[in-house]
């Protein structure tokens, strides 16, 4: 991997030699992908934004010793997971700290990924709002690795390698996951595939 091959890297490149213009950038392009990123994993959009600042932070910090040794977007993706895993841990150990954000979580909305500007009918639009929390529903039931995995397959479009670094798996156990969670879709939104709502692609 060469800062040629990735842009962001490059960016990333002028960051280590003091460029904050090009980590505004950075942090434009990646902000929502890793907040994102982090809401799907410990289930809290809210909290989520605050990691995500701590994730840019650490990476602003970590800036002297980035060197270009996978895509830009993995390395970012890794701090951001260890930051999730991390608050996931510390609420295992103190659930008193969370139990607020548990009851809370109930009454979340599911969090939107794409936003669909396609414009439909009354009825279109209420089976597309239907579909689409179906998926936000069976994607939020997934084990986490599985669920990770597959967004940052889906919507970061990163190659297997990419993902398993980021979730700390093998390459072969990665492509299993996301055969799982896509086998597990498909069954939980079997009804929409049968009634042409869904399209599988």
């Amino acid at each position: 991997m060469s800062a040629q091959a990735d842009p962001d890297a490059a960016l990333m490149l002028r960051v280590k030699d003091g460029d904050r213009t090009a980590f505004a950038e950075l942090v434009e392009r990646y902000k929502q992908p890793v907040i994102n990123l982090i809401a799907r994993t410990i289930h809290d959009p809210t909290e989520a934004e605050d990691l995500a600042q701590n994730a840019f932070v650490q990476a602003y910090k970590s800036a002297h010793r980035y060197e270009v040794t996978a895509k830009f977007s993995t390395w970012m993706f890794t701090i951001a997971r260890n930051l999730a895993l991390n608050e996931i841990r510390r609420r295992s150990r103190h659930p008193a700290d969370s139990l607020d954000e548990t009851f809370a979580d109930n009454d979340e909305q599911p969090i939107r990924q794409v936003e669909d500007r396609r414009q439909g009918g009354p009825t279109e639009n209420l089976l597309h709002g239907e579909l689409v929390d179906k998926i936000d529903e069976a994607v939020n039931a997934l084990p986490d690795k599985q669920r990770t995995a597959l967004m940052l397959c889906r919507e970061d479009e990163m190659s297997y390698e990419e993902i398993a670094k980021v979730i700390g798996c093998t390459l072969s156990a990665t492509k299993s996951l996301i055969h799982r969670a896509r086998e597990t879709l498909k069954d939980k939104l079997k009804p929409y595939l049968q009634s042409g709502v869904w399209e599988d692609k």
